[in-house]
């Protein structure tokens, strides 16, 4: 069975957060029927979440509203096979417990969801792959934003997304739509 990784699923993405993302709302509703899939066939699910070192931007900031998961998508009061994760970098891996913990109950293979697709569940994938996780990724499952650079151009948050996606599945992450697997 796959270990649901639930990927800074916080307010700071919503429409009135500091890092909006288009289709949060849609994003969140795949994420929720994931979750709940997950606990009726008695998964386990590992919530991340992220917070800003003192010195960074304004966003992600301990004890605030953008800093909360996004209303009843949390992990399930006492439940033993749902395990929150805080972390302060892109990566789920670096920092935390996660790894040993995935380790501890016998998985092998994660399913990563949540946010920014291009940071850190791109950078969370690329170190489950390199820990040797068998990966997978619900592209309605996840979210980013439009990009721009001087010299490189500009990306919508769907470009970005497929982008990111599309590197993933290169490195060997099983990337599958809501109707399939």
């Amino acid at each position: 069975m796959k270990t649901l990784i639930i990927i800074d699923a916080q307010n700071e993405f919503s429409p009135g957060g500091k890092r909006p993302v288009p289709e949060h709302s849609r994003i969140i509703g795949v994420i929720r029927n994931s979750v709940e899939q997950a606990r009726e066939k008695g998964g386990h699910i590992a919530w991340v979440r992220h917070f800003n070192r003192p010195t960074e931007s304004p966003a992600f900031v301990p004890g605030t509203w953008g800093a909360e998961f996004v209303p009843d998508l949390v992990p399930a009061p006492g439940a033993d096979k749902e395990r929150e994760f805080q972390k302060e970098v892109y990566g789920a891996f670096t920092g935390t417990d996660l790894g040993a913990w995935l380790k501890t109950i016998g998985g092998s293979q994660v399913e990563i969801m949540g946010f920014y697709t291009h940071g850190c569940v791109s950078t969370t994938a690329r170190e489950a792959i390199m820990a040797g996780f068998t990966v997978y990724i619900q592209r309605e499952g996840t979210g980013a934003c439009a990009m721009s650079h001087e010299l490189l151009g500009a990306q919508t948050a769907e470009e970005v997304r497929r982008t990111a996606l599309l590197q993933l599945a290169n490195m060997g992450a099983i990337v599958f739509g809501v109707h399939q697997i």
